[in-house]
């Protein structure tokens, strides 16, 4: 019998709850496929950091099963009130109340594992994209293959099956102290609007925007940020979302109560007293979907920045096939060209010099001058400080000990090996290599080095910003290009190898060249002689994003592994930024949808005092426009200010040529075309209930 009864209950709530049933299918779908990766054996075959994505995907896994545990006692307890009237009067029928708690509990046990089932069977077509596009930037094939690993299906159930059961236990023991009144009357209590101190109470509204708009200038004109300044800004951006709602309520009521210019506009009195009830009653939960708006707008808008980050700066950071370094001056590298002729085709293999001439004028420049460094390197009066950049320059940090230089000749043929145009130096001359985001910042500063060659000062001939491997290896951030008759009067500071190979490089190859390396004990004593093995430190430059710096680059093994290891954060970021979004926008549709049955009886008396149906439906849609727009127009602000500072720092320190704009639109598009789903799914829902007889 009661199980009848449940099944005709969920039945017959379906259609105001068919949202959430679709949601609770999507966020399982994206937890089974979240979670192949984690316990894939396939991708941990393929690359040596999969760890790093599994611990990520599981932290991710975490905030996601917190925030779905919110919104399942959230709906719990929202379908408990909605549906108190006839809890009581089952209790009135002689019912008892562990039984209608026994049932209550079967009714949402068979909605939640209708959408686990339902979300294992989407999930397994989410694995297919998921895998394939992970498969695409280890630059190997994937072939479609179903994994129903029993540990992916047994976490994503555990972790769906707990938050159900917490829940549902806390529901049940929420509803055991409820009487027969406190049922009859709980779904009346969102009804209730005290308006109290309104006067007062309004000011928090332009005091919240007067706030965010400080916080705004503070992040991009703060100087000092530390871990307690971060804590103090988040701190006051959560006062000022909630602050907000509480403000724009009581800001309405004046508005209405002094009876403003637009009150009388049209259907605006209907519309503004139906706004304001509905903020004074969810200032809490306006607030909390805010925040969760925000995390998703943020969550996405980085993605977006790594994502793009890899597609226009990663091939380029590694242009060479294979490029070694040695601290040998005379280093022929023996061992290794022949390691590579046993293991791949190659075109050509290049030994050259890099030179250095004992001073450092262009790292002392750059210490002081760059914004990356900001007053690290500077004295108050603009001058270097010269013991901070000497024990810098000693550890390598960014820059080495002296100023690198090439030899016209050698930066020539290994322009010829990239497919760039030859150039030409006079005697006298030198030429600044130089990477794109350095001179972006710096512009031309030539006039204030004074780059000595062996007759006398250089004059410099121009800059160059092609991608030209200066991560260490031919100089860190630059390279100094001067006529061969100059190199010859400096002193080697270290050695390279640059190859072109015919086709890709094998995968092993960057591990084999690595065990070269592996010298014997007597190998490292009788190197330790060597002073300039040791003390010849080149720096690997002021890159932030991703910083490889190693003896053996191979192109085609690292960059599969850095895109891995970038999809490590551009993977969870979106599954938050989804699952978030996802959960605030189905608050938003299941709470309409609850209240069409309420707002029947409302627009029926519009339509009874002369309105058409169809300018009763146009009501309709805006009234859910301004319910949904106005915590997702907030948090868009919100989130815009802070992406907008991180774009402008991202652009900066990655050197990517894309508007900074242009993240956070992205993010805004893929937001929004979600959004009018949900709003589309609402106002036919609404509708549709609302011209029900």
């Amino acid at each position: 019998m009661l199980g009848k009864l449940a099944f005709r209950n969920v039945k017959r709530s379906a259609k105001d709850y068919l949202v959430y049933f679709l949601t609770m299918t999507f966020v399982t779908a994206l937890m089974f496929a979240f979670n192949t990766v984690i316990f894939s054996k396939d991708l941990q075959k393929l690359v040596n950091v999969v760890n790093l994505m599994q611990i990520l995907i599981g932290m991710a896994t975490v905030f996601v099963v917190a925030i779905i545990a919110w919104l399942i006692n959230y709906m719990v307890r929202f379908m408990l009130q909605k549906r108190s009237r006839e809890f009581g009067t089952y209790l009135l029928l002689g019912m008892r109340k562990k039984t209608i708690s026994h049932l209550y509990m079967r009714e949402n046990m068979a909605l939640g594992i209708g959408a686990f089932l339902c979300g294992l069977a989407l999930g397994i077509l989410l694995q297919q994209i998921l895998l394939s596009v992970l498969y695409s930037m280890l630059q190997e094939q994937y072939r479609l293959k179903v994994y129903l690993d029993g540990r992916c299906v047994v976490m994503t159930a555990a972790c769906y099956a707990g938050c159900y059961i917490l829940a549902l236990l806390r529901c049940s023991r929420r509803f055991r102290k409820m009487n027969i009144r406190e049922l009859m009357y709980a779904g009346q209590q969102n009804e209730e609007i005290r308006e109290s101190h309104e006067e007062r109470k309004k000011w928090l509204f332009p005091m919240s925007v007067l706030f965010l708009g400080v916080f705004g200038l503070w992040l991009f004109f703060g100087k000092e940020w530390n871990g307690g300044t971060v804590i103090c800004y988040l701190v006051g951006l959560v006062l000022v979302i909630y602050l907000f709602y509480m403000g724009l309520s009581s800001f309405i009521v004046c508005y209405v109560r002094r009876k403003g210019n637009a009150v009388y506009r049209g259907e605006n009195l209907f519309l503004l007293r139906q706004f304001s009830s509905k903020v004074r009653t969810m200032q809490f939960t306006m607030g909390t979907l805010t925040a969760l708006f925000t995390i998703a707008f943020l969550g996405c808008t980085a993605a977006f920045m790594f994502n793009d980050y890899q597609n226009q700066i990663l091939e380029g950071k590694f242009p060479f096939d294979v490029q070694i370094f040695s601290g040998e001056k005379d280093e022929d590298f023996a061992r290794e060209l022949e390691l590579l002729e046993q293991q791949a085709a190659v075109d050509e293999a290049f030994t050259y010099r890099i030179y250095q001439n004992g001073t450092n004028q262009v790292n002392v420049w750059m210490y002081t001058h760059l914004q990356v460094f900001g007053e690290r390197f500077r004295n108050a009066d603009g001058t270097p400080k010269m013991e901070n950049i000497e024990e810098s320059s000693g550890g390598g940090n960014w820059y080495g000990k002296y100023d690198t230089y090439m030899s016209l000749s050698v930066y020539n043929h290994l322009r010829e090996m990239l497919g760039y145009t030859p150039v030409s130096l006079k005697e006298g001359e030198y030429l600044l290599h130089i990477k794109e985001r350095i001179y972006r910042d710096t512009g031309d500063f030539s006039k204030e080095l004074s780059i000595q060659g062996k007759d006398g000062e250089l004059h410099c001939a121009g800059y160059r910003t092609e991608s030209f491997s200066l991560d260490g290896h031919n100089g860190a951030d630059y390279v100094l290009v001067v006529p061969d008759s100059e190199t010859d009067a400096m002193e080697v500071f270290y050695s390279e190898l640059a190859a072109d190979l015919e086709g890709e490089a094998p995968e092993d190859l960057g591990e084999r060249l690595d065990g070269l390396a592996e010298l014997s004990e007597e190998e490292m004593l009788d190197m330790a002689g060597h002073a300039e093995i040791s003390h010849h430190s080149t720096g690997s430059g002021t890159d932030t994003m991703v910083v490889y710096y190693a003896k053996y680059l191979v192109r085609d093994n690292i960059i599969p592994e850095v895109k891995y290891m970038l999809s490590s954060i551009i993977f969870p970021l979106v599954y938050i930024g989804l699952v978030f979004l996802c959960v605030a926008l189905t608050v938003l549709s299941v709470q309409q949808l609850s209240d069409s049955a309420k707002y029947k009886f409302r627009y029926g008396v519009l339509q009874k005092i002369g309105m058409k149906k169809r300018t009763v439906t146009g009501v309709v849609g805006k009234q859910l426009f301004m319910y949904f727009l106005c915590p997702a127009l907030f948090a868009a602000v919100i989130s815009g200010i802070i992406s907008l500072y991180i774009s402008v720092k991202f652009v900066d320190a990655t050197g990517v040529r894309t508007s900074i704009f242009q993240y956070f639109g992205i993010t805004c598009a893929l937001f929004f075309g979600i959004y009018a789903v949900y709003f589309a799914a609402t106002y036919i829902g609404f509708v549709r209930n609302v011209e029900e007889s």
